[in-house]
């Protein structure tokens, strides 16, 4: 695909971005015999807002989601491009929250020094394409494309995740269970930014798995996959228990009544093995080209029992 940049900057934007500072954001880009589209490219928080506000374009970050989606469509409207925003990048520790920025990279992820419980999403990073793509995808993106089939999902609903969307309006934060609300659907509104998520540092010291299972051991969508987190009190009992499955259902989900009855139950070998069927009754796996609904249902069984089994083994 060839882009040619032209000197052609419509009066009517201008007038939408009337304040000096905004007047160099935007290219005009004019793809060979296919029409033209507005290229943003912000470089702070504040001005990638305002031009949400005015231009209602898309969202491009690390681009790993966003270009193969168009297949052999070109690009269309208006591209608001946040990659150049810093303060969106990096790992920070503060009192209550770990906070990840949404423009973090899962290499930075990987790379950055964490507690133990953030084990599961460090294992969860490694699987997300290969290390060119762990490079460049942001944990905003992954979280914003909403995947049925996205592996930073489950490990983040054991951590209590929240997120924190930003717009011209301020900024509101919200459970991640209640952000992603089906397959590809999020309550992000057309003008807000996933901004940080945030970890609250409650199960610092627990131990945390991350399983999945597919057609092949590197580069592969999930046939099931699964996240545990598994925090011991003084008698080696389990005093905190989170486990939650992806690939099953529209959206990843905890086990609630799991981890009820974990609760109070000596955390040693064979605490898989409490794990039944009835366990997982608020999953609904479809069958399509990568497994069956049995066969998801059975590997997500299979995957919660090896995950409290390798808790309790590393804690």
């Amino acid at each position: 695909m060839y882009l040619r940049p032209t000197l052609y900057k419509p009066c009517r934007l201008y007038q939408n971005y009337a304040q000096p500072q905004f007047a160099a954001l935007f290219y005009v880009f004019r793809i060979c015999g296919q029409g033209v589209f507005l290229y943003f490219r912000p470089e702070t928080l504040d001005e990638a807002v305002h031009v949400l506000a005015h231009s209602g374009g898309q969202i491009l970050a690390g681009g790993t989601d966003f270009f193969p989606a168009l297949g052999d469509r070109s690009v269309t409207g208006s591209v608001v491009d946040i990659s150049g925003l810093r303060e969106l990048r990096g790992v920070v520790t503060e009192p209550q929250y770990v906070k990840i920025g949404g423009l973090t990279t899962w290499t930075e992820v990987i790379n950055t020094p964490l507690p133990q419980c953030f084990d599961g999403l460090k294992a969860a990073a490694r699987e997300i394409g290969s290390v060119q793509i762990q490079n460049r995808a942001t944990v905003a993106g992954n979280l914003c494309n909403a995947s049925p089939a996205a592996d930073s999902v489950p490990p983040l609903l054991t951590l209590d995740a929240e997120i924190e969307l930003a717009s011209q309006a301020g900024t509101r934060r919200l459970p991640l269970g209640d952000f992603i609300v089906g397959n590809r659907k999020t309550v992000r509104q057309p003008g807000e930014i996933l901004s940080q998520v945030l970890v609250p540092r409650t199960v610092e010291n627990a131990a945390s798995v991350f399983l999945k299972l597919g057609a092949r051991r590197y580069l592969v969508i999930s046939i099931a996959m699964v996240a545990a987190v598994i925090q011991k009190d003084s008698t080696d009992r389990v005093a905190d228990a989170r486990v939650s499955v992806g690939s099953c259902s529209a959206v990843a989900r905890r086990l609630p009544t799991l981890e009820q009855m974990l609760i109070g139950v000596p955390a040693g070998p064979g605490l898989g093995s409490l794990v039944t069927t009835d366990h997982l009754h608020n999953l609904s796996p479809i069958g399509d080209v990568r497994a069956t609904a049995a066969y998801r249902r059975d590997a997500a069984l299979r995957l919660v029992q090896r995950a409290l089994d390798e808790c309790v083994g590393s804690s």
